[in-house]
């Protein structure tokens, strides 16, 4: 049996619609039609009937009930979306203030424990993506983005494309990462895991990449492994590349048609 759709409003798809004009992400999209909806539970009534006080006691309402810093600048941004573009009525927002961000040292590995991470991986392509990862500081959205072509092995360069700030842009290949890609890339393919042309880290359906959330688990399952017990994640390994004084030895040289 079908499940009936909700009808969308108006004003719920002119928030749509210029969001659209405007290519915000998906997750974006979601993140601020969000933001409104919590806040108009909150209201009792259509949001476009709120006032500069009801703005300013909806914040309070967060920070009273232990919204973190992050999430409370989220549901800002969301509203400031609504009222500045949406409803064209900005100053609505005067009394709504974002905080600041708490600052944290990162969690850095050493270079025996990520030899540890990347060694504890029982899966021959978490192991290959988080090598790259390691090698080129490429974020977990970008790792899994890739795709065959975007290994040059002529050029010993990794084209990522649209990445963070929705620009292209070139990271350098090491011989070791490239010879790595070329083994993931020989088993894959005996395997008929990888397509042509397809993504170089597909998921359990060849059509579909791996997703950022699976190979963030991949990470926290090789750190339990390896008997790590820092706060491991993706982006970790992204704070090693930085801090770390040497340069990356990763790299992979691959043929013409292969990464």
């Amino acid at each position: 049996m079908d499940t009936p759709t909700r009808p969308v409003s108006p004003l719920r798809q002119r928030m749509l619609d210029d969001m659209r004009m405007r290519k915000l992400t998906p997750k974006t999209q979601s993140a601020y039609i969000r933001a409104v909806c919590r806040f108009t539970r909150y209201l009792g009534r259509a949001p476009d009937t709120a006032t500069v006080e009801d703005l300013r006691n909806y914040q309070l309402h967060l920070v009273d009930s232990g919204t973190s810093p992050m999430s409370l600048n989220a549901a800002i941004s969301g509203l400031k979306f609504f009222f500045d573009i949406t409803l064209q009525r900005g100053e609505l927002m005067a009394r709504m203030q974002p905080v600041r961000l708490p600052q944290r040292l990162p969690v850095v590995l050493s270079r025996e424990e990520v030899a540890r991470l990347i060694a504890a991986c029982n899966n021959l392509k978490h192991q290959t993506a988080l090598s790259l990862a390691y090698a080129t500081g490429l974020r977990a959205s970008e790792v899994v983005s890739l795709k065959v072509s975007d290994v040059d092995s002529g050029r010993m360069t990794l084209r990522v494309e649209q990445g963070k700030g929705r620009k292209d842009r070139y990271a350098m290949l090491s011989p070791l990462l490239l010879e790595r890609l070329r083994v993931w890339w020989r088993v894959a393919r005996a395997q008929g895991k990888m397509l042509d042309g397809g993504w170089l880290f597909p998921g359990l359906n060849p059509i579909e990449s791996l997703s950022p959330r699976q190979l963030n688990r991949a990470v926290q399952a090789a750190a339990l492994a390896a008997g790590i017990d820092k706060g491991v994640s993706m982006h970790t390994l992204r704070h090693y590349s930085v801090c770390r004084t040497t340069p990356r030895r990763v790299s992979w040289g691959l043929e013409s048609r292969q990464p």
